[in-house]
This record gives C-alpha cells, sequence and structure tokens, in this order.
C-alpha cells in the first residue's frame, strides 16, 4: 500500500513514477548498494523522475480473460488475447528495439503482448533468489 501512495503522491507533485519487480533478479547487488542486514531482502524498487516525454499507461487484459465463473473456460482465449494485442498495439506500438531477445527469436513483424510474455517466459528469472534468501538466514523448509 505505501507504494502505492508513493506513487499518488509522486504523480500529483508532476513526477513519474516505475515499479520494478526485476531488482529481485539482482538482490546480492542490490543488498550490497543498499547495505541490507539479514533476513532484509528487496521485493520492488520504485523509479522516480521528471518525465522527459509523455508517458502511458498500460491497458490491462480483459476481465473475461482472467476471470472465470464457476468454472475455468479458455474456449476463447486464443481470440481474446489476439484481440487484446492488436488493441494494445494500436494504443501503444512497441518499436522494433524494444522487443525481447531479437539474438535467440528473431523479430517478429507484429509484436503484441503475447509475444513478448512468452520471450519472457522463455527466460529463467530470479533463479537466484532462493539461494540469496537461504544465505541471509531465512529457512524455506
Amino acid at each position: 500500500m505505501e507504494l502505492q501512495t508513493f506513487v499518488l503522491a509522486a504523480e500529483t507533485a508532476g513526477l513519474g513514477c516505475c515499479p520494478i519487480s526485476a531488482l529481485r533478479n539482482h538482490a546480492d547487488n542490490v543488498a550490497a548498494v543498499l547495505r541490507l542486514p539479514d533476513k532484509v531482502f528487496p521485493v520492488a524498487g520504485l523509479c522516480v523522475g521528471y518525465p522527459a516525454a509523455a508517458g502511458h499507461t498500460s491497458m490491462r487484459l480483459p476481465l473475461d480473460i482472467t476471470v472465470h465463473t464457476d468454472h475455468y473456460d479458455d474456449k476463447h482465449l486464443a481470440e481474446a488475447v489476439d484481440d487484446y494485442d492488436r488493441r494494445r498495439d494500436a494504443r501503444y506500438s512497441l518499436p522494433r528495439e524494444q522487443q525481447r531477445s531479437p539474438e535467440v527469436f528473431g523479430y517478429a513483424p507484429f509484436y503484441g503482448w503475447s509475444e513478448d510474455k512468452a520471450r519472457q517466459a522463455s527466460q529463467p528469472e530470479g533463479g537466484n533468489f532462493p539461494i540469496y534468501l537461504r544465505t541471509r538466514g531465512f529457512t524455506l523448509d
């Protein structure tokens, strides 16, 4: 809740904010810089500053894709995600140079949200985080 409150206050003051969770992939480095004691670990970071250009708020997946009532139903999932990809791309299209891992996957002629998330999920993230936690005094048993 504190992160959200800070973001709202900062944006009211004309600052731009971007929460980041990827710092968990570099927990040792973050802990060293912040001099974190044992039993303290980074969960998220927050970039704050004056925006150089106008930003945008990312569209979220529609509820009919993410909420299921009484039973799971993915009969129209592929079409719904494709529709979401196209609507999101119409609002904000990722430039070619922001395509993830082109050295592995090449460049896609249409690079929507689902392609980006599939590429992201194909690369392991956070594998060292449990090791970091154990070295800082946490037990995961």
